[in-house]
């Protein structure tokens, strides 16, 4: 008769398996509570030409109104003409450059944490990672 199999379709655990990945999952998770997400300003642009315009305060940026006229241009030229390749091109674009202009002012940092929280999360995601991935290994009965 065969031995069912453990994690991975080898002879591991599958104890060490779950207990590996809940100790990743809670690592990864109080890691990520600490992370805190802001935007800057998308009023302010993402920076196109800084170095050429320097006015004081930054310089020229493009803005989300400035990406919209393209795509209003490019969404009318579309529904006059759907065959338009112009106008989906222009629309296209100026969406693409609207996700690239949100994703550039995404600001992640970490708040501060105590040294004890530090090595709580290491232990954590470290331990439960060496757990999880030990898991996929065969083990024989009598080395467990």
């Amino acid at each position: 008769m065969n031995k069912p199999q453990g994690a991975g379709g080898s002879k591991g655990g599958i104890g060490r398996y779950l207990i590996g990945l809940a100790l990743m999952c809670t690592g990864g998770y109080l890691f990520l509570s600490k992370v805190l997400v802001t935007t800057g300003a998308f009023s302010r642009g993402f920076g196109m030409g800084t170095h050429l315009y320097n006015m004081g305060s930054g310089g020229f940026g493009v803005t989300g109104g400035m990406i919209l006229i393209p795509f209003f241009i490019g969404v009318f030229m579309v529904f006059w003409n759907s065959k338009n390749i112009f106008g989906w091109l222009l629309s296209g674009l100026s969406v693409i450059a609207l996700i690239a202009g949100v994703i550039v002012n995404i600001r992640m940092t970490i708040m501060p944490m105590t040294g004890f929280d530090i090595l709580v999360l290491i232990v954590l995601m470290a331990g439960g990672a060496g757990m999880f991935f030990s898991s996929f290994k065969n083990f024989d009965s009598e080395n467990i």
